[in-house]
């Protein structure tokens, strides 16, 4: 088997996983160990968040990692497990079509299988017209098909964040669903209107556009039973993983300026030995 028939493999089990009716949950991930450990842990699929991969190499979200890092990045990552990656790319990094379809190549040359694609401007913070973002993953498919992958976009909505000219929740809906059909049109697998929060709304976006639907774990969300039963496909923590993972060692490290917390670290099951293992594949 050629690595592209590997990676198409690889696309076709990432795209099966969000149709087999069982909710698809990422803490998302910005390192290979991170990846590791969730193959270990029996996850499907991997996918990384934007936001985590900038805030360990200090930097701020919003395409501030270098590209060229960022490649290398999820090439180390793709290569160090057996299961499907998906990448958070924000709007591609590109600003204008031939751009972006080489980075769309780039992207695919890592050996991802999917993609999170924004629908906002990074300059202007300000919502993408609806048919320029249409075009956007009409070129996104049509690279990834020229090279043999089905690349599996998830389309972002940002109403909830940029779009401050919908001033009621119902206008919001309203404007969500009308990109999520549009999207879904050009050819998106997958809508991911970000920061969508009430049950109502997110079941009518379930209904209204008959694809799988991605959900991130915010504040006053449903629970994640709930969104399982109402149809949800998906379910993203964002950097909430990486915060999680901040708390925990910030808590240790608050503790050991008053001389505590030892327990915290002697008494740690997680090893060195657990972490060869990971490294190593031994699970």
């Amino acid at each position: 088997m050629t690595n592209i028939d590997h990676q198409q493999t690889k696309a076709k089990q990432f795209r099966e996983l969000h149709h087999s009716g069982k909710m698809l949950l990422f803490p998302n991930i910005w390192d290979s160990l991170g990846a590791l450990l969730l193959e270990s842990l029996q996850y499907p699929a991997i996918a990384t968040a934007s936001a985590s991969i900038a805030f360990t190499n200090g930097l701020n979200d919003g395409e501030h990692t270098p590209f060229n890092y960022f490649l290398t990045l999820l090439t180390k990552i793709v290569n160090s497990v057996n299961i499907p990656v998906s990448a958070d790319i924000e709007s591609g990094y590109a600003s204008n079509e031939r751009q972006l379809q080489k980075n769309i190549a780039q992207l695919i040359a890592t050996g991802i299988v999917g993609i999170n694609i924004e629908d906002s401007d990074k300059e202007t913070n300000e919502l993408i017209p609806i048919e320029m973002q249409c075009n956007k993953i009409r070129i996104i498919k049509e690279v990834s098909e020229q090279m043999g992958i089905s690349l599996f976009v998830n389309a972002r909505a940002d109403v909830y964040i940029h779009g401050d000219e919908f001033e009621t929740p119902a206008s919001k809906l309203k404007e969500t669903i009308k990109r999520g059909l549009a999207y879904k049109n050009a050819g998106a697998d997958c809508f991911y209107p970000i920061l969508i929060r009430q049950e109502q709304d997110i079941q009518k976006t379930v209904e209204e556009l008959q694809m799988p639907i991605n959900v991130l774990t915010i504040p006053g969300i449903p629970e994640l039973k709930t969104l399982k039963d109402i149809g949800v496909a998906r379910v993203s923590l964002g950097p909430s993983f990486l915060k999680i993972a901040i708390q925990s060692m910030r808590d240790v490290a608050i503790k050991l300026k008053s001389l505590d917390g030892l327990s915290a670290i002697t008494g740690n099951e997680i090893t060195t030995e657990y972490l060869k293992g990971l490294v190593n594949k031994h699970y």
